[in-house]
């Protein structure tokens, strides 16, 4: 009579399905929030990580990728693709998946899709860098650049900031269509706009999430005044950015790991002395964030080094709450999976711009033949 196999060997798994029926089973607003907190909770132990940037394989097609870290009692890592050429092919340009980990036995306890938890991930990430740089009185946000992650961008400033309003522009009319579609009955006012110039009017939060992997200036400085929050979010890659570099050299800026932000974020066109403040330091109130009303505060999280966390109380519920859908695989992991490591995924990288002046944005001239295309995979 053949031995069962160990119950370490049953690893519970959560498919796409099951993550869509988890999402609505929680409700998309709860689990941003519940994520943003989870994030900001570990940002807030950031020393104890083993960071380590993202291991990237690079070919003609497209870029797979390898994000892992550990905090000494579980070890995760994230494996994600990016390529462009799967849409005319009928594919999706990014799929991701994650596993997670025991340091002391080293046995595998979750196996999750995270191709839509890349999008909450990401989303949760930026709506936590706006609850410590964006103006407190923050009530619209502008998103240029209207693909995959545009809806999730929205709903988080809305269920962490408060935002009540939200300016959409992309080149590709049906993408700012898809996106206005979706927020329909967000609670959200929608308004759908002719340029970038024209979404950034009125708004204190601006978002970019383009996929031009060039250096692109989809903002110019005389587009950018006073008090504004910019949250960069596509430059995701070596010679792809979103800002023309003058923004930078006005502004304050908030990086999430340097080794990595210095290579692929907005900062890779500034010198290597060029000053940034580290974005934990500001969470665990070690290092100022906006200063004043009338700060230019921008930060973006750029999806080239990224992290999936969830933590303490709201990993546990994500499990529990699979295992009541039906979701897991198995017995349920052991109780200390649950730490607030426990998907800890990879590290994103960020980017905060606070401006050191008073300027008012001037009129920006048309610039014919500048475009940018949206992004078809999800950052994170």
């Amino acid at each position: 009579m053949s031995q069962a196999p160990s119950e370490k060997a049953l690893v519970p798994f959560v498919s796409v399905e099951n993550m869509m029926r988890l999402v609505h089973h929680v409700g998309i607003e709860r689990m941003l929030l519940e994520l943003t907190d989870a994030v900001e909770a570990d940002f807030r132990r950031w020393e104890i990580f083993d960071k380590t940037p993202r291991i990237a394989s690079h070919s003609r097609d497209g870029v797979i990728e390898l994000m892992p870290t550990s905090d000494g009692v579980t070890y995760g890592f994230k494996y994600v693709n990016g390529h462009p050429k799967n849409l005319a092919e009928g594919l999706q340009t990014v799929t991701a998946l994650g596993l997670l980990a025991e340091v002391s036995s080293g046995y595998p306890v979750l196996l999750t899709e995270m191709t839509l938890l890349t999008a909450l991930r990401t989303a949760a990430t930026s709506a936590m860098a706006a609850r410590h740089l964006a103006p407190s009185n923050a009530k619209t946000m502008a998103m240029i650049g209207n693909g995959a992650q545009a809806e999730f961008q929205a709903l988080a400033m809305k269920a962490v900031v408060g935002i009540e309003a939200v300016r959409l522009y992309d080149i590709d009319p049906r993408a700012t269509a898809k996106t206005a579609r979706n927020l329909a009955g967000s609670g959200l006012a929608v308004t759908s706009c002719r340029s970038a110039q024209n979404a950034i009017e009125g708004a204190e939060i601006v978002t970019t999430c383009t996929a031009d992997k060039q250096f692109a200036t989809i903002l110019t400085d005389n587009m950018i005044g006073a008090g504004i929050h910019i949250n960069a979010i596509g430059g995701d890659c070596p010679g792809k950015t979103e800002l023309h570099r003058d923004i930078l050299f006005r502004a304050d800026t908030f990086v999430e790991y340097p080794p990595q932000t210095r290579v692929e974020g907005e900062i890779q066109q500034m010198a290597p002395d060029y000053p940034v403040t580290e974005l934990w330091r500001v969470v665990r109130g070690e290092a100022a964030g906006r200063r004043d009303a009338r700060a230019l505060e921008g930060h973006g999280f750029l999806p080239g080094y990224r992290h999936h966390r969830r933590s303490g109380r709201s990993a546990r519920s994500v499990r529990h709450a699979a295992a009541r859908e039906g979701i897991s695989r198995g017995p349920a992991p052991p109780r200390r999976a649950a730490s607030s490591a426990a998907a800890s995924l990879g590290i994103d990288r960020s980017l905060g711009f606070r401006d050191r002046s008073s300027r008012q944005p001037k009129a920006v001239p048309r610039m014919p033949g500048r475009r940018f295309r949206t992004p078809q995979r999800l950052p994170g």
